[in-house]
């Protein structure tokens, strides 16, 4: 018995150790005849012996970490989230092909289709095809209110139809069976038909007893089958279980990606810089951020590599990073040795944009002074909106890129404010500006030197009414006028001289010098070159705007004072770096503006601004739109919303005939009771007194007019005046018939 406690006593694990607070008292006869001695009491702490934990229970603990971890990998491994993404995305397209089906079989019973066209049709203001649908939805409604009422007399008329045929086709049996008794002379062969088509009937009930299992266990996957094929066929799932699209094969843009291209562009000072670096490059780059349907990084460049060397580069860069070279922007920013890259996802440029919010949205409205015009996109993917506020426009390129319908868009837009006004010349004549019938108060179609002539016309009115206004009193409010010139290189190289329009005398002889002034040109002598300067110079302030479309600009049909003269510069492609800089300014080209670079016939409607108007990027002096392209249909439509907010406009086809007046006798008027009066003071009082001819005069216009007449301007105190009292003695010599006056 006490060997057995012995062992349990051995075997048993050591005791928990226990801190003692009572001071020991055993004391050692020296120690009993010390003095006393205040000891304070001592913790001696005992080590303690973990506990033992049993294997089972750490193998069970260490099997559950084991699944959590296979579970947690099971879950977040790339292969569990494409199958996620694959199950959820066909169990939506059963669900969306449910929808859609469910969508189909409404409008085929119901009206909702016929409605949903009255409503299209009276935001695109077609009233004529608003009520053809209405009358298409109230002949669906008879043709269903009759079928209905057929469905009613259904049972009683299939009844009556079963029993007829009942009979009659038991009668045709009889009938058949007598024949067959008669041939074969045994009177059982009377009802043989009936008994054969009895025992058909049985075998087409054991058929369908057979089949009708399978059908009935078949039939719910079939249609499952079929919502499948509807809702996978029109992609009825949500876009982030749709699978993901591979454009051309293009690599994602990472920063080793860029840093190696980089490397490798051809330039010895940034391959050897970053070569040095210790972190292979990667302190050149920004963050590289989603921009769009592409992705943007700033590169720091490292000293002694220009911004130029890179952009220069640009179709190199592109083909180290596995994209075209219409994919890739280099844009110098607003820092200092700093490029920008915008690269695009392969081929996201290669697909069209939405239509234009002024087609989808039927309340859209145009607003002149506060608005901003839905142009298009940027390569960011957000709205490219532009400000037309007392801005002169600009905008060439190719032919047959898009140049027309990118400028009509703006105007379109544009028209829905009812307070503007348009007078459009369209030198190119086939029917791109025919909406504007009974927007415009003038609208010149055609390429000939007549059409260029009432152009030039056109727009010296434009000029005449800038300076009505600017002489106009202070505080006077105006409509805003929109002289638009379509193909303006027409009008520039346009060698005709101004028509010979002078009255005649009483012996039929013209009266006064002939205006021998070409159209168009260059030079200061050109007309059209002249009112383009002077609606340049002025005409914001007034609200006189000028807006051109040209092609393929060179010096000669676009001179460099009028280029420069417009606030918002584009340009669709072109064909030189030359081009470009004439286009949008040298400032703008060597800030990326790359317009030469885009391919002709694939980025049409592309194009490249630069100047006021657009909300652009500090650093930044131009940016790409892909404009919205509105077709001739949903121009007419557009057309028609604006004629709706207008008064009714009458558009003249050519510029009214300038009347006749007696300059001598306006001059005289003009002077007054003055003894003397500067010439400038003449002027300004001949164009506030008939515009229409005196608006465009300048001092030669003035001396021409006087010459030969003995009232001629002369000098005084260094200064040219005009004598009362000559032009009254030069009245007063001339015949009496050539005395009326325009304001007799």
């Amino acid at each position: 018995m006490a060997d057995t406690h012995a062992a349990e006593a051995a075997d048993a694990p050591p005791a928990a150790p226990r801190l003692s607070l009572v001071k020991n008292t055993s004391t050692t006869p020296d120690e009993a005849t010390a003095p006393p001695a205040t000891v304070p009491p001592v913790l001696v702490p005992v080590p303690v012996e973990p506990a033992r934990i049993e294997p089972a229970v750490r193998r069970r603990r260490l099997r559950a970490r084991h699944a959590a971890g296979a579970v947690r990998a099971a879950l977040t491994d790339e292969r569990t989230r494409t199958a996620g993404r694959l199950v959820a995305r066909h169990g939506m397209y059963v669900v969306g092909g449910t929808r859609i089906v469910a969508k189909r079989a409404w409008d085929g019973r119901t009206t909702a289709r016929y409605e949903r066209m009255m409503r299209a049709a009276e935001a695109a203001g077609q009233p004529d095809r608003a009520l053809e649908w209405e009358a298409r939805a109230a002949a669906f409604r008879s043709a269903r209110h009759q079928r209905r009422m057929d469905l009613l007399k259904a049972p009683q008329k299939a009844a009556k139809g079963l029993g007829i045929g009942a009979a009659a086709t038991q009668g045709a049996l009889l009938v058949l069976g007598g024949m067959m008794a008669v041939s074969s002379g045994q009177w059982s062969d009377v009802i043989a038909p009936t008994m054969a088509v009895i025992e058909a009937v049985n075998l087409l009930i054991f058929v369908v007893a057979v089949v009708w299992g399978p059908l009935v266990a078949i039939a719910p996957w079939a249609a499952l089958l079929g919502l499948w094929a509807v809702g996978q066929r029109r992609q009825a799932a949500p876009q982030w279980a749709l699978p993901a699209r591979n454009n051309s094969g293009g690599e994602p843009i990472t920063p080793s990606i860029v840093v190696q291209a980089l490397r490798h562009l051809g330039v010895a000072a940034l391959r050897n810089a970053i070569k040095e670096m210790g972190d292979a490059g990667a302190g050149m780059l920004g963050p590289i951020r989603i921009a769009g349907c592409g992705v943007e990084v700033d590169v720091t460049l490292p000293s002694g590599v220009s911004t130029d060397e890179v952009q220069n580069r640009r179709r190199k860069l592109a083909e180290n990073l596995s994209r075209h070279e219409h994919e890739v922007f280099i844009t110098i920013p607003e820092a200092a040795r700093t490029v920008r890259l915008w690269i695009a996802d392969s081929g996201a440029l290669d697909e069209p944009i939405g239509p234009s919010p002024l087609v989808t949205d039927p309340d859209a409205s145009g607003d002149y002074k506060s608005g901003r015009a839905p142009w298009g996109q940027d390569l960011r993917g957000d709205g490219a909106l532009i400000s037309l506020y007392q801005r002169h426009m600009l905008i060439t390129g190719l032919s047959n890129q898009g140049k027309t319908a990118s400028l009509r868009a703006l105007a379109l837009w544009l028209a829905l404010d009812p307070t503007v006004e348009f007078r459009i010349g369209d030198l190119k004549g086939v029917g791109d500006w025919k909406p504007f019938e009974g927007i415009a108060t003038v609208l010149i179609e055609g390429p000939t030197d007549e059409h260029v002539a009432q152009v030039v016309d056109m727009v010296e009115e434009g000029v005449a009414e800038m300076e009505r206004r600017i002489l106009a009193p202070a505080g006077t409010k105006f409509r805003p006028l929109i002289l638009l010139v379509d193909e303006a290189q027409v009008a520039f190289m346009c060698p005709a001289v101004s028509a010979d329009n002078r009255p005649l005398d009483e012996n039929g002889k013209p009266i006064g010098a002939a205006d021998k002034r070409p159209l168009g040109g260059t030079k200061a002598t050109s007309r059209y070159f002249q009112a383009a300067r002077k609606l340049h110079n002025q005409g914001r302030a007034v609200d006189v705007l000028l807006w051109q479309g040209t092609q393929d600009p060179t010096d000669q049909n676009l001179p460099k004072l009028v280029r420069e003269g417009a606030h918002i510069r584009a340009s669709l492609v072109l064909g030189t770096e030359s081009q470009a800089c004439m286009a949008l300014g040298d400032k703008a080209v060597d800030g990326g503006a790359a317009p030469h670079k885009l391919r002709q016939g694939l980025d049409k409607g592309t194009v490249v601004v630069a100047g006021d108007g657009v909300k652009l990027a500090p650093g930044q002096s131009s940016t790409t739109i892909r404009t919205h392209y509105i077709n001739d249909d949903e121009a007419e439509q557009l057309a028609v919303r604006a004629k709706a907010v207008r008064d009714g406009v009458t558009t003249a086809h050519a510029v009214a005939t300038v009347e006749e007046r007696d300059h001598l006798a306006d001059i005289a008027h003009v002077v007054g009771d003055a003894t003397k009066l500067l010439t400038q003071d003449v002027l300004k009082r001949l164009a506030a007194l008939c515009g229409s001819v005196y608006g465009q005069w300048s001092f030669i216009d003035l001396k021409r007019a006087l010459d030969g007449t003995g009232a001629e301007p002369y000098k005084s105190d260094g200064r040219m005046h005009i004598s009362r009292e000559r032009l009254h003695r030069a009245l007063a010599n001339r015949p009496e018939d050539d005395s009326a006056s325009a304001l007799g």
